[in-house]
Formats: C-alpha cells, sequence, structure tokens
C-alpha cells in the first residue's frame, strides 16, 4: 500500500513540475514577445501566440495578465534568446534554446550539464545543420475539421498533416509559419499550441541503457531555469 502510494505521489509531484516548467516558459514568452511588440495582443502576433500557447496548457489567465503587465514595466528584466548545441552520451546531437537575463549564467550552467552527463558542448553550427526548424500547430481534433480544411491549410503552408485520436499537427516550414498562422486567424482556428521547433533530419537508434543515459543528460539540461526547450534526434 506504502509503495503504491508513493509512486502515486512521485507522479503527482513530476505532473506538477511540468505544469510549473510550462507556466515559466510562457511566462518568458510573454516577456520577450511584450518587450519586442508591445502589450496589446490585437498588434503582437508573436503576444498573440504565448496567449494561445498557455490556453493550451491551461495557464490560468490572471496569471497570464499579471506576466502582461510584469512584462510591460521597467522592473521587468530583458531575456534574450540564446540557443547553444552540442553532443549528449553516445553522439546524439542535442539542441538547446534559452531565455535568459544573464548569458554569462547561463552558458555556464548548460556547459555544466552537458559534462556532467556524459555530453559536451559545441560550438555554433556543430548540429544544428542535423535539424531543420519547422511550425508545428497542434489541435484538438474537436476543434478542426480536417476534412473540410485539409486542402486549405495545405494551400495556406502545411509540409504534413499527422493525426490521432488525440490531436491534429500541422508541420509547415520555417518560412510558411507567419502565413500559416494568419490564414488560422483569418478562420477563427485556434490551435492548443503553436511554435516553431528543431526536427531532427534522421534518427538515431541506440538500446534502452543506452537510451536512459541519454535521457538523463536531456533531462538535467530541461530543468535549468533559463532553458526554454531541448531538441534530440533520439529515435
Amino acid at each position: 500500500m506504502g509503495r503504491i502510494f508513493e509512486k502515486r505521489k512521485h507522479k503527482m509531484f513530476a505532473r506538477f513540475d511540468k505544469m510549473a516548467k510550462a507556466f515559466t516558459r510562457i511566462g518568458k514568452d510573454i516577456a520577450i514577445a511584450v518587450k519586442q511588440g508591445g502589450p496589446n495582443p490585437d498588434n503582437n502576433p508573436r503576444l498573440r501566440m504565448a496567449i494561445q500557447n498557455a490556453k493550451g496548457v491551461n495557464m490560468p489567465k490572471d496569471r497570464v495578465d499579471a506576466a502582461i503587465k510584469r512584462a510591460s514595466s521597467k522592473e521587468e528584466k530583458d531575456f534574450q534568446e540564446v540557443v547553444y548545441e552540442g553532443y549528449a552520451p553516445h553522439g546524439v546531437p542535442v539542441v538547446v534554446e534559452c531565455a535568459t537575463d544573464n548569458p554569462t549564467r547561463t552558458v555556464a550552467n548548460v556547459r555544466l550539464q552537458f559534462s556532467k552527463n556524459g555530453g559536451n558542448m559545441g560550438n555554433s553550427g556543430s548540429v544544428a545543420f542535423m535539424f531543420e526548424r519547422k511550425g508545428i500547430f497542434k489541435f484538438d481534433p474537436s476543434k478542426l475539421n480536417l476534412d473540410e480544411m485539409e486542402l486549405d491549410l495545405i494551400d495556406a503552408g502545411a509540409e504534413d498533416i499527422q493525426r490521432d485520436e488525440e490531436e491534429i499537427i500541422v508541420y509547415t516550414k520555417f518560412t510558411e509559419f507567419g502565413h500559416m498562422q494568419k490564414f488560422l486567424e483569418s478562420k477563427g482556428l485556434e490551435p492548443k499550441s503553436s511554435e516553431l521547433q528543431y526536427i531532427p533530419n534522421v534518427t538515431k537508434e541506440l538500446s534502452e541503457a543506452e537510451q536512459d543515459e541519454v535521457m538523463e543528460c536531456i533531462t538535467a539540461l530541461e530543468q535549468d531555469e533559463d532553458v526554454q526547450n531541448v531538441y534530440h534526434n533520439l529515435a
């Protein structure tokens, strides 16, 4: 009975940690969007996207409003977007997206997490060529009639469309991301999330034990407060 309780407690804390990390990441996205384009989402496509993504992870509206207000004040930190590259164990390429108010601290922390977990940090451009930056739009299947909209989505820049019971995922080229955003807004279609991601050109197969070692490194990087996203090519 005690073991079952501990497992449930561990899952519950893991879920809270994941939610807290998502809220922090979106809070920084909001701060960067407001600094770049102002606090009015009507005139700021990046802020509209951040608010949309906040809804997708059930971030309370009062927290979103507070993040926008805080970002509009002079006291809010100026976050810079920086990307680091490297290798996890077994030569798995990794791209780390960060938003930081102190790049010197961030680069030191990222380098430390690589080295502590069997990886090594590389120079800019050392692994990015193994990935392609693409737009990813995720929809609740009940909110998008794919039979009716598929051809329109392709015309708007969809490169690939995947569907299962839980969600519909629309992929675009990096250059078509803004075009797809405008098309969806014109049709009143709200994705659960929309973002640019690094998609690997090829994936790498490893044994289960090797995968565990890679994921330890990935998890350590993801837990850093300045890290927004971590991409890799592990199958």
